[in-house]
């Protein structure tokens, strides 16, 4: 089979390898559909905290089971399925503390982009879903971010009617852009790129603001809030420390900030604590997702609250990988897919 595998910042080699054979408890999924992730852009540009090159690359993906291996009773050969990229320990001292996103042994699921994937048996167990007819492959592949904003969601004290500002329209952001929709938030999204700005707009949000050219973003976000007070909520998506500092000032007075997009090693936040403390503010970090937003995550995607159309545009074969991630990184897009012959 073809897999792709990161040898270092901004090498990618698509190589042949054995197809992988499924053990006890695992699946191999005959891949469908692979779409590109912010992170996998960051990965791809200036590596990752938690990776070291070379490793198999990917990890949003979605398609069709090729084998189940023994003690796999509930899935079969020939099952369409959506797959998570992670899996915790559930028994260390985090998993038994409610906080399985901290686990010590978290098992990650890496090179979705490949012909075929190995899915770990502590990930069937979790975290696979056999999909309904309705559910597109395209769709299902966008269950790891969606997660991923559920669990940042489930971590946001938003009430009906909140004002919540969300600051990035890449994927990430617009689904938490859409989630707080549904609260029944009034939300401002902020971005940099119109186009990304104009699909926050048709997931329903109150207002967009492009931060093109503006001096005083802080100022920007607080104009059209009651009195200037800022938000009642902050939901930074961008993984820039820049942006995690200016969230922090848009939130109101006991107001509530969610640093979720992870930025580059070695930054430093630094925070006015003059600020913190008398505006008792309440400033939030939330990583990755657990099994519980997984489920409620895929969910909502059989329930169609969101639409693969808004946030996939293009398809590329994976000899392409590197355009459709270049094109990813752009934001000419909001996310571009990878297509298998075999699929």
């Amino acid at each position: 089979m073809l897999q792709a595998v990161l040898f270092d910042q901004r090498d990618i080699r698509i190589i042949e390898t054995p197809v992988p054979e499924v053990g006890d408890g695992e699946i191999i999924v005959r891949n469908v559909v692979s779409t590109t992730c912010g992170t996998d852009v960051k990965n791809y540009k200036r590596g990752y905290p938690l990776l070291k090159p070379p490793h198999p690359f990917g990890h949003e993906f979605s398609g069709v089971v090729a084998a189940a291996g023994r003690g796999v009773t509930w899935l079969s050969e020939g099952d369409r399925v959506a797959v998570h990229n992670s899996a915790p320990c559930g028994h260390c001292y985090w998993c038994k503390h409610g906080q399985p996103s901290m686990c010590e042994d978290l098992l990650f699921l890496r090179g979705a982009y490949a012909e075929y994937v190995r899915v770990p048996a502590r990930i069937v167990r979790q975290n696979v879903f056999v999909l309904p007819p309705d559910v597109s492959h395209r769709r299902a592949a966008l269950m790891e971010p969606l997660a991923c904003a559920v669990y940042g969601i489930q971590n946001c004290p938003i009430g009906l009617g909140d004002l919540v500002v969300v600051n990035g329209a890449g994927p990430i952001g617009l689904m938490f852009a859409r989630l707080a929709v549904l609260r029944g938030a009034q939300v401002l999204v902020t971005d940099l790129v119109q186009g990304r700005l104009d699909v926050a707009a048709r997931l329903g949000v109150w207002k967009t603001l492009n931060l093109t050219g503006v001096d005083d973003q802080v100022a920007a976000v607080r104009e059209p809030t009651e009195g200037g007070r800022g938000a009642d909520v902050v939901i930074e998506a961008t993984g820039l420390i820049d942006v995690w500092e200016t969230s922090v000032s848009m939130a109101r007075k006991g107001g509530f900030v969610l640093l979720f997009g992870g930025a580059k090693a070695g930054s430093r936040l630094t925070v006015d604590a003059t600020l913190l403390h008398y505006s008792q503010l309440t400033v939030k970090g939330v990583f990755h997702a657990t099994p519980l937003a997984v489920s409620e995550a895929f969910r909502l995607l059989c329930m169609g609250v969101i639409s693969e159309d808004d946030f996939v545009q293009n398809e590329y074969p994976l000899a392409r990988l590197e355009e459709a991630l270049l094109e990813h990184a752009s934001g000419k897009v909001i996310k571009n897919c990878i297509t298998y012959e075999n699929g």
